[in-house]
């Protein structure tokens, strides 16, 4: 497998485009030799449906489109993000029983952790903002 692996797809900020972000995902790990069945691939069609969820909501309608891109570094790191064009950064919010949103980013940072992974968010020359997991890549090539 090459050193370097990079997917992107750019989708418009609709909520159907959550699951076309997802199967764009999951095909791409799988052409990447991640098994559909392995637990990785479903944690991060997890946090990509979060991700995508909050690009469509949490943008107030300011961001056309989002732009989800994968990448396999050297056959151990996966790094995935979503970026969108709104300025607004995730907020990190107590978690409370009776709370309505605001559980995606809970989500994706346990979930991420969980997996030995970690988050990040970065700014856009645009001024929006990219929002990274990167966890370890769980298959090797063989050899």
């Amino acid at each position: 497998m090459a050193d370097h692996q990079e997917a992107s797809v750019t989708l418009p900020s609709d909520p159907a485009s959550v699951p076309e972000a997802r199967r764009y995902v999951a095909r791409v790990l799988t052409e990447w030799g991640l098994p559909v069945d392995a637990g990785t691939a479903e944690t991060v069609r997890l946090i990509i449906s979060e991700l995508a969820t909050n690009a469509v909501q949490h943008t107030l309608g300011t961001s056309p489109t989002f732009t989800v891109d994968v990448t396999l570094r050297r056959d151990e790191e996966l790094r995935v993000g979503v970026t969108d064009s709104h300025p607004r950064w995730p907020q990190r919010l107590p978690v409370a029983a009776q709370q309505d949103n605001g559980r995606g980013m809970v989500i994706i940072r346990a979930l991420t952790a969980e997996h030995g992974g970690r988050l990040a968010v970065t700014p856009t020359a645009d001024g929006g903002k990219t929002v990274w997991i990167t966890l370890p890549w769980t298959v090797r090539a063989p050899g």
